[in-house]
């Protein structure tokens, strides 16, 4: 083989893997970044995975907020209709958080009826519900599901 041709094989070579080390340090640095969206029904029946960091949103059920009145600890069951479990949170929750509200929380799924959260989100006004939980609710068939404008 010519000795020119050879150097140039070897730099397309070289070039090749380091293009490849790249990609697969960016796909394994994306995927833990990824914050997919679970849906009360999808919880319960066992879809969403434990242990990992994730977006659940659903109604507030009523009746179902519990406060400790010494610490900043909150839990509340959320509900698409068809699916229901517990969400915990430490910290203040927005304003607009109440019962029979559309929320989403971020945080890590502990176990099929147990929600840690990190961050509670609660629809900005009356006529507003996040889309994720909008088309849940619908799937689901939830009386709650009217279409809002955005």
């Amino acid at each position: 083989m010519n000795p020119v041709r050879k150097q140039r094989l070897l730099l397309v070579l070289a070039v090749l893997v380091g293009l490849a080390i790249a990609v697969g340090l960016m796909f394994y640095a994306l995927r833990q970044n990824i914050n997919l969206f679970y849906t009360p029904q999808q919880v319960a029946s066992g879809e969403a995975p434990l242990n990992t960091q994730m977006r659940v949103g659903g109604l507030v059920e009523a009746g179902s907020v519990v406060r400790n009145e010494e610490t900043l600890d909150v839990s509340f069951d959320i509900t698409d209709g068809k699916g229901s479990f517990t969400v915990h949170y430490q910290g203040i929750l927005p304003d607009l958080f109440r019962e029979g509200q559309g929320i989403v929380a971020n945080g890590t799924l502990i176990s099929r009826e147990r929600f840690e959260a990190e961050e509670v989100l609660a629809k900005h006004d009356e006529t507003y519900m996040p889309p994720e939980v909008q088309d849940a609710l619908e799937k689901a068939g939830h009386p709650g599901a009217q279409k809002s404008s955005e």
